[in-house]
């Protein structure tokens, strides 16, 4: 099943848009069910946002991306708020180490912003008993090249050069490369400090698919959650790359847009070949978003996303974060409140609480797909 590029992507442009501009509060879940409704807590919250709770209120322990931490967070300060008896423990330690934790059965669900491949699939079937593990997209965000340069506060890069910086090939910030995409710029003459990330990472994932497809050859190592190029410094988890980015001058990485905004860095505008760079923004997002496809089958909603995308405003460096749950074999005293969970996330309530904090909503026609499979878990 695929998302086709005509009336369907217009549908998704238009529903893709109105979540990132206008978002309204909706109520989820049944007079029933909703024993526990309530409003959530914490700045990101949607006031007066019912929430599901589900009939038995249980301690869910999840890991994986720290992409998503942000909303992870702010979705369980809510869904804790309103539901009681209902905990969630989310550990990060990168889409690797959530994916590894999910197949030894040591979580109820895992974050990675990677769908699974084949091998983990079926590595996932000795924990989902009579099932599989399915990739449901709920948090979805934009990879920002966030960078720390005194006297630079507009930065435009491509592809080419910025998969260069990241393998040192480029070394110095005044680099006839750097320049030419930024005619007036007082770059100075100065090293290039990059920073990647240590972990494991879906990030490193989907900013190395963006290198494949867009640097003409300039990154030579395969697309892969494991940092593969030469040179720089490491740092463990988003917010580790944000910290050093923060700390160090003339340094440069790559981190997802809530946390470039909560460390008040910088994001360089992306040259991807549309009339003008584009700004690394929730809406540009979101209009790359719109043009996703369905990679998956069945209750597999994992996307392809366009990473060389040349329309014009769409960011071409996002990344969408799967929940990887069992669609079958899921433990009985918590399936009951991750279905809640998972359904407080994708309503428009929970997109929208995220979106005050960098994410970018999802889009209708893709949430509703998702809305449509969380039932069914079991």
């Amino acid at each position: 099943m695929k998302l086709q590029r005509n009336g369907r992507s217009k549908a998704l442009a238009i529903g893709a848009m109105a979540l990132v501009s206008s978002l309204s509060l909706a109520a989820c879940g049944s007079d029933e069910n909703n024993n526990n409704a309530g409003t959530g807590g914490g700045s990101g919250s949607a006031s007066a946002a019912a929430i599901n709770c589900g009939s038995k209120p249980s301690a869910l322990v999840a890991a994986g991306s720290t992409a998503q931490g942000n909303a992870i967070d702010v979705w369980k300060t809510n869904f804790g708020a309103a539901c009681s008896g209902a905990t969630i423990n989310y550990g990060g330690g990168g889409s690797g180490a959530g994916v590894q934790q999910f197949t030894q059965g040591k979580v109820q669900f895992a974050g990675s912003d990677s769908a699974l491949k084949p091998a983990e699939v079926d590595a996932t079937k000795a924990v989902c008993t009579g099932g599989q593990g399915i990739n449901l997209p709920l948090v979805a965000g934009l990879i920002s090249i966030v960078y720390n340069v005194e006297g630079v506060d507009n930065l435009v890069l491509d592809g080419p050069t910025t998969a260069k910086i990241f393998d040192s090939q480029i070394t110095k910030w005044n680099d006839p490369a750097i320049a030419a995409l930024n005619p007036g710029a007082k770059l100075p003459d100065a090293d290039i400090q990059a920073f990647h990330r240590s972990d494991d990472s879906g990030t490193t994932d989907n900013l190395t698919k963006y290198f494949a497809k867009t640097s003409g050859g300039a990154w030579s190592y395969p697309a892969s959650k494991t940092w593969a190029g030469k040179g720089g410094q490491s740092a463990n988890g988003s917010a580790g790359v944000s910290a050093q980015v923060k700390q160090v001058k003339n340094s440069i990485s790559y981190a997802e847009l809530s946390f470039a905004q909560t460390n008040n860095l910088k994001s360089a505008a992306i040259n991807t070949g549309a009339s003008k760079p584009v700004e690394a923004t929730a809406a540009n997002a979101a209009n790359t978003f719109a043009k996703a496809k369905i990679a998956g089958t069945g209750s597999d909603l994992a996307l392809s996303l366009d990473y060389a995308t040349k329309d014009e405003g769409s960011y071409p460096i996002v990344l969408v974060t799967y929940e990887v749950v069992c669609d079958k074999g899921n433990k009985a005293d918590t399936l009951d409140t991750l279905k809640a969970f998972l359904g407080y996330g994708i309503s428009e309530a929970g997109q929208k609480a995220i979106g005050e904090k960098g994410y970018v909503p999802l889009p209708k026609e893709l949430t509703d797909k998702v809305n449509a499979v969380i039932p069914t878990l079991a």
